[in-house]
Formats: structure tokens, C-alpha cells, sequence
């Protein structure tokens, strides 16, 4: 019988509030918050291409979710008034948020615009 191989995939962490601090402004690495909400087409329409920015660039960028109907808290924090809105902390802080990017190739190039890829 030949072997299937079988691929892990790591899913996208989705934080709360209270894990904001420790997982994103204490973060070793970069990190990408993606802040969405379910009723949001747009915010469906982009998760694949979250989960594959994941998928290729996790082992040097964080990518997590917040809901901004249970966390608004947060999006409130940094401003954030559409979503899906991409806001990119490195050493803790906010570099640069990115407003429904059309592509992983749009993504990719904030990123590196950023410094992070």
C-alpha cells in the first residue's frame, strides 16, 4: 500500500483581549493582526490568502486574528474603523496597517515595504 503524506497545517491563532499583550506587543518576532468580524465578505474573501502568508512566512512573522465584535477594545485601540484591516507591531510597536489588500502579492509587498519580509 503506498504512503500518503499527510500535511499539519497550523491554523491562524485568533487571540482575545486579554492575549493581545503577551502574544503581539510581546512578541519576538513580527507580527501580523488581521481584525475581522464573520458577517464581513471581505473578511472571508481575504482569510485564504492570511492563511497562506501564515503558511510560507510563520517561522519569521506571527499572523493572528481578532475579532473586532468580541475585541473591539483592541481595534479601538489602534484606530482601526474598516476591516478587514492588516496592522503589522514589530518590537511592540505599530508600524503601518493595511486596508482588504487584494492580493497575497499586495500583502507580500507591504511586508516588504515594511521591512519584514
Amino acid at each position: 500500500m503506498p504512503k500518503v503524506k499527510t500535511e499539519v497545517r497550523k491554523m491562524v491563532k485568533e487571540i482575545l483581549s486579554g492575549q493581545f499583550e503577551r502574544e503581539v506587543l510581546g512578541a519576538a518576532k513580527p507580527v501580523v493582526a488581521d481584525f475581522w468580524a464573520p458577517w464581513c465578505g471581505y473578511c472571508r474573501r481575504m482569510a485564504p490568502m492570511f492563511d497562506r502568508l501564515e503558511q510560507q512566512y510563520g517561522d519569521r512573522i506571527d499572523f493572528v486574528k481578532i475579532n473586532v465584535d468580541e475585541h473591539g477594545d483592541v481595534a479601538q485601540r489602534y484606530n482601526v474603523d474598516t476591516i478587514p484591516r492588516l496592522v503589522l507591531f514589530v518590537g511592540g510597536e505599530e508600524r503601518s496597517q493595511a486596508s482588504n489588500p487584494a492580493s497575497q502579492a499586495e500583502a507580500e509587498d507591504w511586508l516588504k515595504a515594511n521591512g519584514v519580509l
